[in-house]
C-alpha cells in the first residue's frame, strides 16, 4: 500500500493515497464492509474529533475484525476521500481479485433458475452502487459489466452499495457481446429494457433463467447489445416523466421477476 505522510499535529500519521477502487467512505458503508469482509480492509481512518455512538460502532467492528484504526484530522480525510462525503470515516481495501470472467458460466451452470443483471455502459459510480444494492436485495446471482465501459467500484459506488459489493459477484467481461452469446447458449434469456419496446414489463412472460440488460445513463442500450437480446420490454410510464434512473429501472425489472417467481412457488406449494 502506498502511503502519504500527513502532519496531524501529534506527529506524522500515515494516510493512504487515493486509488480508483480501494476506498470505502461513510459510516454505514464502512461498518458494512467491516462486518461483511474485515479481512479485505487494510485500515480505517476516523476524524480525530468524532466520538459519537456511530463512530464507536465502527471502532468496535474494526477491533473485532483486527483492523487498525487511525485518528486523523478532518482535512486529511477530505483529501483521502477526494470529494466523496465521508461522514468522518474512510476505510482502505486491500487489492482484491475480481471473479474470473470464465467463472460466470460456471455459476450459471450450477444455479437453478439464474437471475442476472447486465449493465451496458453505466458510468456513474453512484448508479453502479445502487444497482448492486438492488440486485443483491432482489436475490440476483450476479451483476455483469463490460470491463472498459463502466463506472469504477469507487468509494462512491461502495457507499451506495451499502455492503452489497462484498456479497454479490460482479463480473467484468472484455467482450460483452460475446458474453451475451455465451449466456444464450447456456439457456439464459436476455431481456433488454427499452422505452421504445412494444411490450410492457408487466405483459412479458418471464422465463426461469434470465438476465435483465439495462443501458447506461442517457444513451440506453447500445445497438449491438440491443440486437443480442431475446426480446425487449418497457417500463410503463403513466406520468410526464420520460425516463427513470437506471438503478430505479433495475429495481422495477428485478422485482417483477421476484414477484413472478414468488407467485409460481406459492402456486406449486398450494394444497389442493
Amino acid at each position: 500500500m502506498r502511503l502519504d505522510a500527513r502532519a496531524t499535529g501529534a506527529g506524522v500519521r500515515a494516510v493512504p493515497k487515493q486509488e480508483t477502487e480501494d476506498l470505502v467512505a461513510g459510516v454505514h458503508a464502512v461498518l458494512a464492509a467491516l462486518k461483511e469482509a474485515p479481512a479485505t480492509i487494510d485500515g480505517v481512518w476516523i476524524e480525530r474529533d468524532r466520538r459519537d455512538e456511530r463512530i464507536a460502532a465502527v471502532v468496535g467492528a474494526a477491533r473485532a475484525g483486527a483492523v487498525a484504526v487511525h485518528r486523523v484530522p478532518k482535512t486529511a480525510l477530505d483529501r483521502l476521500a477526494g470529494g466523496t462525503v465521508h461522514q468522518g470515516v474512510v476505510a482502505r481495501r486491500r487489492a482484491q481479485a475480481r471473479p474470473a470472467e470464465g467463472d460466470l458460466m460456471t455459476l450459471v451452470a450450477a444455479t437453478p433458475r439464474p437471475l442476472l443483471l447486465i449493465l451496458d455502459g453505466v458510468h456513474d459510480p453512484h448508479n453502479l452502487g445502487a444497482c448492486l444494492r438492488t440486485a443483491e436485495a432482489a436475490g440476483a446471482h450476479a451483476v455483469v459489466v463490460p470491463r472498459h465501459a463502466r463506472a469504477p467500484l469507487s468509494a462512491v459506488a461502495a457507499r451506495a452499495a451499502c455492503g452489497a459489493a462484498d456479497r454479490l459477484p460482479l463480473f467484468e467481461v472484455g467482450n460483452l457481446a460475446r458474453t451475451l452469446d455465451l449466456l444464450k447458449e447456456a439457456g439464459v434469456w436476455l431481456i433488454g429494457a427499452s422505452a421504445q419496446a412494444p411490450m410492457s414489463l408487466h405483459e412479458a412472460d418471464l422465463p426461469p433463467a434470465m438476465a435483465f440488460v439495462l443501458g447506461g445513463e442517457g444513451a440506453g442500450l447500445r445497438r449491438l447489445t440491443r440486437t443480442s437480446c431475446d426480446f425487449l420490454v418497457r417500463i410503463p410510464m403513466c406520468g410526464q416523466t420520460e425516463s427513470l434512473n437506471v438503478s430505479v429501472a433495475a429495481a422495477l425489472c428485478l422485482y417483477e421477476a421476484v414477484r413472478g417467481r414468488s407467485a409460481e412457488i406459492a402456486l406449486a406449494t398450494r394444497k389442493p
